[in-house]
């Protein structure tokens, strides 16, 4: 197990077989105050799937991914990321983790005083300073038509649909290229055809890139399309996971009452 006295230059990925271990969340516990997050919370996440989070609201679902990248820091217990325990990393051994592990973040998150192109280009510049500007070109090109949007760098962020901050948003999480992607409510705020829309871009990355997604939102539509696998938070732990099906015909009351409460989103013409 590493320490915080590793350096970033001890911190190397190894590409993983698929369904293979990738992630670990280990007996972590999280509190804001009197607030308390999670209990003794477990939870693994497999290359190559895309592991769906649902739970209500404030239940601590983006408060897990915020942990995975070092933007909160659990009060106890471990984050494993191929040997490496995240828990315990300083700000600067960060940075090449989040080479492989990037963010969609909900509201995109997009610098609005920079066009699209240097929004996609930002964390290039950040991770790679010395790459060449021509390349960068390439990069941001290349990314922003991988969510068929070319053609866009020129246009301002206050100009762009809801849809399309998120697919930019994406670009930016993707220019480097990262072994892992985090999605925080991705559909929230967004009509169903563009809802639908962000459903399908999730399950084509998995396609296009090979890699692995974390999903966190409480739109059961969104969850049950793009999971491979579906574990719930609830009660400051994650009290079950399973396929979607598996999911669907629950018997754990905590997610028997989260999908009843909400059976009308699944089922918009009445329950099987």
């Amino acid at each position: 197990m590493r320490s915080s006295s590793q350096t970033t230059s001890e911190f190397a990925f190894q590409p993983p077989r698929p369904g293979e271990q990738l992630i670990y969340f280990e007996h972590l516990t999280k509190a804001f105050g009197a607030k308390r997050v999670y209990d003794d919370m477990d939870l693994d996440v497999r290359a190559g799937e895309t592991l769906v989070v649902m739970g209500g609201s404030g239940t601590g679902k983006s408060v897990l991914l915020k942990c995975l990248i070092g933007l909160l820091s659990p009060d106890t217990g471990r984050i494993l990321f191929q040997g490496h325990d995240l828990a315990r990393f300083t700000e600067e051994q960060f940075m090449p983790v989040r080479r492989h592990v990037a963010m969609v973040f909900q509201g995109a998150a997009l610098f609005d005083s920079l066009n699209v192109g240097e929004n996609v280009a930002y964390p290039l510049r950040e991770h790679f300073p010395d790459m060449p500007a021509d390349e960068v070109r390439a990069r941001v090109a290349e990314k922003l038509a991988l969510v068929d949007l070319p053609n866009t760098e020129r246009l301002m962020p206050s100009g762009l649909s809801g849809g399309m901050r998120k697919r930019v948003g994406l670009a930016r999480a993707i220019a480097t290229e990262p072994e892992v992607i985090l999605w925080d409510e991705p559909t929230t705020g967004l009509d169903p055809v563009t809802t639908q829309s962000i459903n399908v871009l999730i399950n084509s990355m998995k396609t296009r890139l090979g890699c692995t997604s974390i999903v966190v939102t409480h739109d059961m539509v969104s969850a049950f399309t793009v999971g491979d696998r579906i574990a719930m938070l609830a009660n400051r732990r994650i009290v079950q996971v399973g396929t979607p099906r598996e999911m669907l015909h629950s018997t754990v009351p905590e997610v028997r009452a989260f999908l009843d409460a909400r059976r009308v989103e699944l089922f918009p013409g009445g329950a099987p």
